[in-house]
């Protein structure tokens, strides 16, 4: 077993923060169009101002965040398989 440890990359970094902060504005943004529902704001004024970015970022933050984990999952396996392979060596 190696004693180096693994240091990510910063495409790694990038796409680790970057995915946590989509998903975490995505979920905010959709229990905030929830939370407006539920007090009684009216389907017109949901309709106006602001209120389309936020349903939108909760509808398309999901995906991209999950797209993004997915990105991050491909790129470490490899970095880590190239690792092992060249320790093989």
């Amino acid at each position: 077993m190696s004693t180096e440890t693994n240091n990510p990359s910063l495409v790694e970094k990038v796409l680790a923060y970057s995915s946590l902060s989509i998903i975490a504005l995505a979920i905010i943004s959709f229990f905030a169009t929830l939370i407006a529902a539920l007090v009684g704001v009216e389907r017109e004024v949901l309709a106006e101002g602001f209120w389309p970015v936020i349903t939108w970022i909760g509808y398309v933050g999901l995906p991209i965040g999950f797209v993004l984990m997915m990105t991050l999952l491909v790129i470490t396996r490899r970095r880590r398989k190239r690792e092992f392979l060249n320790e093989q060596r």
